[in-house]
């Protein structure tokens, strides 16, 4: 055990902040310990967290998508016109909006691989893209997204299995371990679950840590480099899609909101930092930038229970930021030799 925390520092580091910060902030809530409390906290950091996760695994290659927050505005934007009417068209929505940000992540691959523009080039200019298109898709903040779908995925286990008929049944006491649990952080979890972990054990996720860590050792051991580049980017645009459509199901609405895309995307440098992802590549994962954007959106909880003057809120998160990333950079000028990052 012991030797499996030293060999993940910085990881065991950011879940024992995140447990500290968020105990002492339920202490200190009114209601806090409660189930509207925490279906609350976990609406709030889903978004942040799909962000984190889509912002992972270019930084694992050494690279940076600063589209990531772009792509999350244009997905919300196509699914606010698109999650409404029969189960079927809600369906093809939310396949259409997944599908959109996963083709910009492809595309963002194509261009990084075969144009051989550095990724933070490619990015920026892509992501101005997305966001040119989605104002042209809503000029105004706007949409209409089912209702029910919309509270069923935005509450607890039980209003969800309630919303659909299923607490009603004689079979719903099967729900009653986890009725209170919130679905957004099912949700969360399930994707990181039934989409990173195992697309990491596989030879193109080997090979993105690969890359990270020594891209030409990597290309002479005969790794897929090209396919591991355009698998990483492909899924940042899939996550990224991911929360573009929870922040549409979770506002009912699409908003082509330019300074919350840059938000959201400057934000998830620093949840990758503190999760203890390397930005010198090859460390780190999407589990662990979760725990990094929960540690950003409990400290912006105290801003409420502490009542923090709103004009310095921007100054503190700016300056979580700096140090997040300053943390991240001490390590790769800290050590004389490289080999130690990896070791």
């Amino acid at each position: 055990m012991l030797r499996m925390i030293k060999q993940n520092r910085g990881f065991a580091g950011a879940l024992f902040l995140f447990a500290a910060l968020f105990l002492i902030y339920n202490i200190l809530h009114p209601r806090g310990f409660s189930s509207a409390v925490l279906v609350q906290n976990a609406n709030e950091s889903v978004a942040i967290a799909f962000v984190a996760m889509a912002q992972t695994v270019p930084v694992l290659m050494r690279g940076l998508d600063l589209s990531v927050g772009a792509v999350m505005t244009l997905s919300a934007c196509v699914a606010s016109y698109l999650l409404t009417g029969s189960g079927l068209q809600i369906g093809f929505g939310i396949f259409a909006t997944l599908a959109v940000g996963t083709a910009f992540g492809l595309m963002n691959g194509l261009i990084v691989v075969y144009g051989r523009l550095q990724p933070i080039i490619a990015t920026l200019a892509t992501g101005a893209i997305a966001i040119g298109l989605a104002l042209l898709l809503r000029p105004q903040p706007g949409g209409d997204v089912d209702g029910d779908l919309g509270w069923a995925l935005t509450n607890t286990v039980w209003d969800f299995a309630d919303t659909y008929g299923w607490a009603d049944s004689g079979e719903a006491w099967w729900l009653a371990p986890f009725g209170e649990i919130p679905v957004p952080l099912i949700l969360l979890i399930g994707v990181a679950v039934v989409v990173w972990l195992p697309f990491k054990r596989t030879v193109t996720g080997r090979t993105i840590y690969a890359i990270g860590s020594a891209e030409g050792a990597a290309y002479v051991s005969g790794l897929p480099i090209n396919r591991a580049k355009l698998a990483a980017f492909t899924l940042a645009g899939f996550f990224s899609a991911c929360a573009g459509l929870y922040l549409a199901l979770q506002t009912s609405s699409g908003n082509a909101d330019t300074v919350q895309a840059g938000a959201y995307t400057l934000n998830s440098i620093a949840a990758v930092v503190l999760g203890g992802t390397a930005l010198a590549g090859g460390i780190g994962g999407v589990i662990a930038s979760i725990v990094g954007a929960l540690i950003l959106r409990v400290i912006s909880f105290y801003f409420r229970i502490l009542d923090i003057e709103p004009l310095l809120q921007p100054l503190i998160e700016g300056l979580v930021l700096l140090t997040a990333v300053s943390i991240g950079a001490w390590r790769t000028f800290s050590v004389k030799n490289r080999l130690e990052l990896f070791r």
